[in-house]
C-alpha cells in the first residue's frame, strides 16, 4: 500500500539546496552597477596566481638548456642572446601559454556545466562535448587534411553539434542534471565508437597523426596553437564572467531565478554555448585533456568556499593543474616524451573513483 506514495515522492522534482550568499557588495556612485566580492575567493585566486607564476618561472628557466630569470626576461623583451631567444620564444613560451589557456578554458567550461546541472559529474569530458569536439577535429585531420585553423573550426562545430543533439534529446524534459549526464555518457560512447571508425578508414600516416592527437599532448605546440587558444579565451572568458551573476541565480532554481528577473532559458543556452566553445577550442589545440574540467572547478570551489560558480578561481586552478602537470611530466619522465593527457587521465581517474565513492556515501547517509 505504501509503494505508490514512495514512487511519487521519488519522482517529484528535487528542490535545489539553498545557498548562503556571502561577501561584500561594491556599487558605483549611482548604484547602477554592483559587484559582490568574496574575500576568501579573492585570496584563493591570488594564491593560485602566485603558484602559477612559480610554475611559469620554473618552466621557462629549467630543462636541458638552463637559463637564469634575467636571461628569460631578456629573451621575452628582445634583449636576450640567440640561444636564449630560441629556447624561450620558440620552444618553451608557446607551450606554456597553450597549457595556461587550455587549463583555464577547460576549468571554466567544467565550472559552468557543473553549475548548470547542479552535479559534480557535469563536465565536458564526462557528458560528451570533448568527444564531440574530437570527432569534428578528426574529420578535418583524416578527411580534409586541414590546417590548424580548420581543425579548430572542426572541433568547434563538432562540440556545438553534440550540444545540439543533446538539446534535442532533452527537449520537453528540461535540463535536469542526472538526465543530462546519463544521456551525455551515452552520446559520448557513440562518439568514441565513431572516432574509432574514422581511424580505421584513415591511412597509416593519418591514423598515427590522429592517434597521437587523441592522447592529448602539449608537445611541439607552436605560436599558431598558442595564438588560437589565447584569442578564444580572451573572447569567451569575459563572456562567461559577464553571465556569472545570472549563473549564480540559476543555481537557486528556475522559480527563484525567474522571480529575480533572469531569463532562465536564454541564460542556460548562452552559457552552454560558451562552455562548449571553451572545451572545443581547448580540445582543438591539444587533443582531449581529460579530467581537468572535472576536478579544477570542484577544487577551486572547495578552497574558496564560494556560494557561486567561482569562475575566476576555477580558471586559475585549471591553469595551475595543467601547467604543473606538464612541467612534472617534462622533468620527471625526461628524456621520455610522456603526453600530459596520460598524466591527467591517470590522476583524474583516481579522482573520479574517489568522487563516486564519496557521492555514494552521501546518498546512503
Amino acid at each position: 500500500m505504501s509503494a505508490a506514495p514512495e514512487a511519487e515522492a521519488s519522482a517529484a522534482p528535487t528542490t535545489p539546496t539553498p545557498r548562503i550568499v556571502t561577501g561584500s557588495v561594491l556599487r558605483t556612485r549611482g548604484g547602477r552597477l554592483s559587484l559582490r566580492v568574496q574575500g576568501r575567493s579573492v585570496a584563493v585566486t591570488l594564491i593560485l596566481l602566485a603558484l602559477l607564476l612559480t610554475v611559469m618561472t620554473i618552466s621557462l628557466t629549467t630543462g636541458d638548456f638552463s637559463l637564469s630569470v634575467g636571461e628569460v626576461l631578456g629573451a621575452l623583451f628582445g634583449d636576450g642572446g640567440g640561444a636564449a631567444d630560441f629556447v624561450v620564444n620558440t620552444l618553451r613560451m608557446p607551450r606554456l601559454l597553450t597549457a595556461l589557456c587550455v587549463g583555464a578554458a577547460l576549468a571554466v567550461s567544467g565550472a559552468i556545466l557543473q553549475s548548470l546541472t547542479n552535479n559534480p559529474l557535469g563536465s565536458p569530458d564526462i557528458i560528451g562535448f570533448t568527444n564531440g569536439s574530437a570527432t569534428g577535429a578528426l574529420v578535418v585531420i583524416v578527411v580534409t587534411h586541414g590546417s590548424m585553423t580548420q581543425i579548430a573550426l572542426g572541433a568547434l562545430v563538432g562540440g556545438l553539434a553534440t550540444a545540439a543533439v543533446m538539446y534535442l534529446l532533452l527537449l520537453g524534459s528540461g535540463m535536469q542534471g542526472f538526465r543530462l549526464i546519463v544521456i551525455g555518457i551515452g552520446v559520448s560512447a557513440l562518439l568514441l565508437a565513431f572516432n574509432s571508425y574514422l581511424l580505421t578508414r584513415a591511412t597509416w600516416q593519418e591514423a598515427l597523426e590522429a592517434q597521437a592527437w587523441l592522447i592529448g599532448s602539449l608537445g611541439n605546440r607552436g605560436w599558431e596553437h598558442a595564438n588560437t587558444i589565447v584569442i578564444a579565451v580572451a573572447v569567451l572568458l569575459p563572456l562567461a564572467l559577464l553571465f556569472a551573476r545570472r549563473l549564480s541565480m540559476v543555481e537557486m532554481g528556475d522559480t527563484t531565478a525567474t522571480a529575480l528577473g533572469v531569463n532562465v532559458g536564454a541564460t542556460r543556452t548562452a552559457l552552454l554555448v560558451i562552455s562548449v566553445a571553451l572545451a572545443a577550442f581547448a580540445t582543438a589545440v591539444t587533443g582531449p585533456i581529460w579530467f581537468v574540467a572535472l576536478a579544477a572547478p570542484q577544487l577551486a570551489r572547495k578552497l574558496s568556499r564560494s556560494s557561486g560558480p567561482a569562475l575566476m578561481p576555477s580558471a586559475a586552478m585549471g591553469a595551475v593543474l595543467l601547467a604543473g602537470s606538464d612541467l612534472a611530466v617534462q622533468r620527471i619522465f625526461s628524456p621520455a616524451l610522456l603526453p600530459v593527457g596520460t598524466a591527467t587521465g591517470t590522476v583524474g581517474g583516481l579522482y573520479l573513483i574517489w568522487l563516486l565513492v564519496m557521492e555514494s556515501r552521501k546518498s546512503r547517509a
